[in-house]
């Protein structure tokens, strides 16, 4: 039997004083894209950045493993480097780093070689062209004066290049208008043809966006645990019921 891309096993994480996932499990087969949803407060983003290390969580109990391997402990450039990528739901300005700059540097350290400029511009613009990005766009600033369209495309433009085999992807849809999100959702499910054994961690708020990606398993995340999982109609479910039905 084939083991799971990505696995979580009873995981328990907390922030300072507050105990904050529960015991959260979930597993990850190639190719598979997961949604989970849950109201504000819930641990969705406690979640996502945990799965990529972010020292401000630490993890009390449970692990986290990748293609079987035991990954609790790593740091974040160990994970991100092996092929573990997250789209942040608030992606950062870093002022004087182009767009450019910031790809080649991130690529060339995920594939451990030197890639040149003349390569990752190539890459740019085609990705560029499918995500409705001007050309221009990759000698500005990292998300400095980006709309929140821009900022969103830029993180698919950045999982598109670094080919990570595990896409985690926190709340990419907040705070696009539709056409906004259906651009980045294309764009997502263009990285999913180019490599079809990409799995994806989608975290979001939003029925809209499953309707675009049509995920295999939906989760309903609540007080730091999953409480339900199935497929699209249990999103429709709490689309048309809320979440008061799975409160503790």
């Amino acid at each position: 039997m084939e083991r799971s891309l990505f696995e979580i096993k009873d995981l328990l994480v907390a922030a300072g004083e507050h105990q904050i996932l529960k015991g959260l499990s979930l597993s990850v087969g190639k190719g598979e894209v997961h949604a989970i949803m849950g109201p504000n407060g819930s641990g969705k983003s406690t979640l996502a950045n945990t799965l990529l290390g972010n020292p401000d969580y630490q993890i009390t109990s449970g692990s986290i493993l990748f293609h079987g391997e035991d990954i609790t402990d790593w740091s974040t450039d160990i994970r991100a480097k092996a092929g573990i990528f997250l789209a942040f739901q608030y992606p950062q300005e870093i002022a004087g780093v182009s767009v450019i700059q910031f790809l080649r540097q991130a690529v060339s350290a995920r594939k451990a070689a030197d890639i040149s400029a003349i390569e990752i511009r190539f890459s740019m613009m085609e990705w560029m062209q499918k995500l409705g990005m001007d050309p221009s766009f990759a000698q500005r600033y990292l998300n400095e004066g980006f709309s929140g369209g821009e900022k969103k495309r830029n993180e698919i433009l950045q999982m598109a290049l670094l080919e990570p085999e595990l896409a985690i992807l926190d709340e990419t849809d907040s705070g696009l208008d539709i056409d906004a999100l259906r651009v980045v959702a294309r764009g997502v499910n263009e990285v999913r043809k180019e490599n079809p054994d990409l799995g994806v961690v989608l975290i979001t708020h939003y029925q809209r966006i499953l309707d675009e990606l049509s995920p295999d398993f939906v989760h309903i995340m609540i007080n730091g645990r999953i409480v339900a999982s199935g497929g699209m109609e249990l999103s429709e479910k709490l689309e048309s019921e809320g979440y008061e039905g799975w409160r503790e």
